[in-house]
């Protein structure tokens, strides 16, 4: 039963996808948007070992902090019991210093502590604007793949981009383009795998939103390319089978 996501099959799904593309559409823009997110993914998969991975000398080093003000309490306990002041002030004066010291050596450890998070936070955080970047490079990729013009036969201007795909392969364009992003989404929950960071996850959250609306609006053009297949019966790639994705 798999309950995480597996880094390594993700690089390879993306991998997989970047050969499709070249081979159905040879030296495209897409293929180079498919071959910029397979390194992406193979960079994922590096940096969420790296923030999986405990830093033993950081959190040695706040434990050793958290021992010495704990020390530093229990000789003041036995001060107390054992040994005689001169007067109020003496005590008073050796209490605060023993006080202030076990506060700062306590504080300094909760910082060490929240130092690790802080910096895997930081580093996922950048990460995943990378991916929100991508996500959006994508759907720039798509902008202009209009099937309303095989269905209305509109007039070309001089400024208008040339469309040279058939019905066919509109469809896959379109198909790949919502491949990329889902794996978009995927790669951005392998950072909050291991690290269940709240302010990480709801930038993971955001990703999938993002990827999630970008591929609703390009499956409404896939929708009129099959209505338009329909009208001209002609047949259009499936949806993709659990035996793996269509080429």
């Amino acid at each position: 039963m798999f309950l995480e996501l597996d880094a390594d099959r993700l690089v390879q799904s993306a991998a997989l996808l970047e050969r499709r593309i070249g081979e159905r559409f040879p030296g495209s823009g897409l293929q180079q948007v498919a071959g910029a997110l397979r390194q992406l993914a193979t960079r994922t998969a590096e940096r969420t070992r790296s923030i999986r991975r405990r830093n033993w000398w950081l959190a040695g080093l706040a434990w050793f902090l958290i021992g010495s003000g704990a020390a530093v309490l229990a000789t003041l306990a036995v001060e107390l019991r054992f040994q005689g002041f001169a007067g109020v002030s003496e005590f008073v004066s050796f209490l605060d210093a023993a006080l202030s010291s076990a506060v700062f050596l306590g504080g300094t450890a909760v910082f060490l502590l929240s130092l690790e998070a802080r910096g895997k936070r930081r580093r996922a955080l950048d990460a995943l604007h990378e991916l929100r970047a991508l996500a959006h490079i994508v759907d720039m990729h798509q902008l202009t793949k209009d099937p309303e013009r095989m269905l209305g036969g509109l007039p070309l201007t001089e400024s208008s981009p040339r469309r040279t795909m058939k019905p066919y392969e509109l469809h896959r364009y379109l198909d790949y383009c919502t491949e990329m992003l889902a794996q978009i989404a995927k790669i951005g929950a392998l950072y909050v795998q291991g690290f269940p960071d709240r302010v990480a996850l709801e930038a993971v959250d955001q990703v999938e939103n993002l990827a999630t609306g970008l591929s609703r609006k390009i499956w409404q053009k896939i929708v009129i390319l099959d209505r338009y297949a329909d009208r001209r019966e002609m047949p259009l790639p499936g949806p993709r089978t659990e035996g793996g994705p269509s080429a």
